[in-house]
């Protein structure tokens, strides 16, 4: 028995280990892709050692280092500041509807689902955000849009019924009130959950370039992800559009695909650290968070 025990782990460990190599592999082939020269990548292809080292992509990125800096400014603080917001509205919005004597507890539920399956459009988004809530350039813009979502609210809310209901009772019996409840036992208690929701806001915060095209017209104020995005645009505009031969051929040694992966490597490589602080949390929020509808 300890055998076939042993035998099958060591096939587990196997099967995961070569899973993990699978994954692995492309982002190693683009670090090394961001390292090689554009004639290399042209004769050889990408490979995961570079054929002709060259920096010149990150230079080509970083040719002007403050508006990158700036970027990386908004976009960090962009996502601590609305991840944490997030975090603690969606929380109390969940722990009320966790709650079995909320009056109207049925329509409000109801009523938060209808904005996870529809929407207004485009259209009356941007003038509700402009014309109403007055988010035009500024930081505001970039982080209320993002604040609330459906499905994180019902992913807490879920984990929140699945506590033992004594909890809630025995606090009250000892005179605690609501906001402590949710503070002081609720919020603690789940971690796990809360761990997930938090991973899937600051990926959603980070890697967000759409409010930044859409409200926000000042270079000072724009998000990492749309500054770079409008790095890569004007290259692409300036290698495709006809000039002299002169000007072609300086064009033609940018290197178009080495900038896209020096460009994968800026902008993910600051979240990846956050995994390793989240990922024990994660698929254990995400079962308990949705096994009790």
């Amino acid at each position: 028995m300890n055998k076939r025990m042993s035998a099958g782990y060591a096939l587990v460990i196997f099967f995961v280990g070569l899973f993990s190599v699978v994954c692995l592999y492309p982002f190693l082939l683009v670090i090394s892709g961001s390292f090689t020269t554009r004639a290399a990548a042209t004769t050889y292809g990408f490979t995961l050692i570079p054929r002709e080292f060259t920096v010149e992509p990150y230079r080509v990125l970083f040719s002007n280092s403050k508006a990158i800096v700036d970027g990386y400014r908004v976009t960090v603080l962009v996502t601590i500041t609305g991840t944490v917001l997030s975090l603690v509205i969606n929380s109390m919005m969940a722990f009320v509807l966790s709650r079995q004597n909320l009056v109207g507890k049925k329509f409000i539920n109801i009523y938060v689902l209808i904005t996870m399956l529809f929407s207004g459009g485009m259209v009356p988004w941007y003038i509700v955000c402009t014309r109403y809530l007055h988010l035009k350039d500024t930081y505001l813009a970039l982080v209320v849009p993002m604040l609330v979502s459906a499905w994180n609210i019902f992913l807490i809310r879920n984990y929140f019924k699945a506590m033992p209901n004594e909890l809630y009772e025995s606090a009250k019996i000892d005179g605690a009130r609501d906001f402590l409840i949710y503070r002081r036992i609720y919020m603690p208690l789940a971690k796990p959950v809360l761990a997930t929701v938090l991973l899937f806001t600051a990926l959603g915060y980070w890697n967000d370039w759409w409010l930044g095209l859409m409200l926000i017209d000042k270079q000072e104020m724009q998000p990492l992800q749309m500054l770079l995005r409008a790095i890569i645009a004007n290259i692409q505009f300036l290698q495709t559009m006809d000039s002299s031969p002169m000007m072609q051929q300086m064009m033609a040694n940018i290197p178009g695909d080495g900038v896209r992966m020096a460009l994968v490597i800026i902008t993910t490589g600051p979240i990846i650290l956050l995994y390793p602080f989240v990922q024990r949390y994660f698929v254990k929020g995400i079962m308990l968070g949705s096994v009790k509808g």
